[in-house]
């Protein structure tokens, strides 16, 4: 750290007693909260004017976690980030701070001024619609909102025009896409969806993660010997799905099977849902709720083994006729019905013909994976509105493991008679496929890769809605792309990328 301001960066909870003792004596605390990546003119003629208004400035700097403003950002860590801004003769504290529910902070400083540039007032509105129409008073109290004027510079066209963050065949495709929509339209157009019904039915997976440490080989045998050090749990499958939905619509109602009431941890995975999520358990007898363990070598970050509780026999009996008249009372009172097939049980062809016969439109994504490897085939579907499969999925349903993904893409949109298809293809992008047959690739936009586990399952919960509404193809897929490229970022599904997230991203690559 640079010694010279040292004792201009102090902790959350250190600062806020600081500028307690401040205020008692009468002086007026000023805030300004963001990136601060690259410290050029517009940040110092923001800072400048926010000094103005009060007797002490103080720079909260986001947390590299917590910093969703596209590929290669930030460009500078957290530390050298907090630094840079303390250097800066006209701040007197600067602080690292979360940023996971946004402007929190801001909530906890509660600072008689708060600054924010003019230049993204509307950019803010559009993001963080909530925080700044209906719970302002939430997050910012009593605090004066003073918005910056002047010329501004944006740190993400900067990164943009500057630095090779992506290939030329990107940077060509986002300078074409950007011709053809903007930042303000796509906002306008997510945000149209949140009055959208959807009725989610699927797996729901309890993900643990268990981290280890290597010890050693096993003198007796040829094993590895692991340490356990900690773990954490997580709520996928249809769980992750519905509160990546919940994000966008206002009504999502979840139905899944869980395990013998006893056992079936039902009140931690209510706890785990969004409040917006109403869901609607079924319980089977014969076998658990579905857990998935992973343990991961803390130091590599790399999965070692994983051991899988579940019952993948399909249900039968009461419960499955249970399953059926809810399906067929409920499915046609909704927009959109989504299918989330992991093959563990629970989505029977009973229950597939039920959402064929009594869902207005429905979208489905089968999963393949070692527990259904070859039996979880999209094939049992018949005319699904739209249909959303990685590359292995697809070739391994068409049984094509090596002609153009073009052609087997199209081969099963025909076969299962699907208005829309789309294929994610890892480092690829994505492929899709309209109901005229249109077909459209989108690149990849993620440059940082933690965990590929939800990314999928995030693609399908964005891109369903989208198509929903009849979005046009190339928009829902870029919508997708960026969605899959924050999904990335995230170990498994400790949470749901949230919409906020999705703008912010989507102004900062479209710069």
């Amino acid at each position: 750290m640079i010694e010279s301001v040292g004792h201009k960066i102090l902790p959350l909870h250190e600062l806020i007693a600081r500028l307690g003792e401040l205020r008692a004596q009468g002086r007026t605390i000023v805030q300004s909260h963001g990136v601060f990546d690259l410290i050029h003119p517009g940040i110092i003629n923001h800072l400048e004017k926010a000094k103005r208004q009060g007797d002490v400035l103080v720079v909260t700097v986001i947390k590299d976690k917590d910093v969703r403003r596209g590929p290669g950002r930030p460009v500078f860590p957290d530390a050298m980030r907090v630094e840079n801004v303390a250097a800066l003769q006209l701040v007197d504290f600067a602080c690292a701070v979360d940023d996971e529910i946004p402007f929190e902070c801001v909530k906890m400083i509660a600072p008689d001024v708060f600054a924010k540039g003019q230049a993204y007032k509307e950019r803010h509105r559009k993001i963080h619609e909530k925080i700044f129409e209906e719970e302002r008073e939430l997050y910012f109290g009593k605090s004066r909102i003073f918005e910056t004027d002047g010329f501004s510079f944006s740190s993400s066209q900067i990164v943009n025009n500057f630095l090779d963050i992506y290939p030329e065949d990107t940077k060509s495709f986002l300078k074409d896409f950007s011709m053809r929509y903007t930042f303000s339209g796509i906002a306008e157009t997510l945000n149209s969806l949140k009055d959208l019904k959807v009725l989610l039915i699927g797996d729901g997976i309890i993900d643990e993660y268990h981290y280890c440490a290597a010890m050693g080989k096993s003198a007796k045998s040829h094993l590895v010997v692991s340490k356990y050090l900690t773990h954490e749990v997580f709520y996928g499958g249809a769980f992750a799905i519905a509160n990546h939905i919940a994000g966008l619509c206002e009504d999502v109602q979840l139905v899944t099977l869980l395990g013998s009431e006893n056992s079936s941890r039902d009140r931690e995975i209510a706890k785990g849902l969004k409040q917006n999520v109403k869901a609607k358990f079924f319980y089977r007898d014969d076998g658990p709720t579905i857990v998935k363990k992973r343990y991961i070598d803390q130091y590599l970050n790399q999965k070692i083994f994983e051991v899988n509780y579940l019952n993948d026999e399909f249900i039968g009996g009461e419960r499955e006729a249970e399953i059926l008249a809810y399906i067929e009372k409920t499915a046609g009172l909704f927009d959109i019905v989504l299918v989330s097939d992991f093959g563990h049980g629970f989505v029977t062809p009973g229950i597939i013909g039920a959402i064929e016969k009594n869902a207005k439109r429905y979208a489905v994504t089968t999963q393949t994976n070692a527990a259904n490897a070859g039996y979880n085939m999209i094939t049992k579907y018949r005319r699904p509105y739209y249909v959303c499969l990685d590359e292995p999925e697809i070739r391994l349903a068409a049984q094509e493991r090596f002609s153009n993904i073009q052609d087997v893409a199209l081969a099963i949109k025909r076969r299962v008679n699907a208005d829309y298809l789309m294929v994610t293809l890892g480092k690829k992008g994505s492929f899709g496929i309209d109901q005229r047959d249109t077909m459209n690739n989108t690149p990849v936009f993620s440059s940082k890769v933690i965990d590929t586990i939800g990314a999928g399952d995030a693609f399908f919960a964005f891109t369903a809605p989208c198509f929903a509404r009849e979005l046009p193809l190339d928009l829902a897929s870029f919508i997708g792309n960026a969605v899959g490229a924050l999904a990335v970022q995230i170990v498994g599904n400790k949470k749901a990328v949230e919409k906020y997230e999705l703008l912010a991203f989507i102004d900062a690559i479209l710069k």
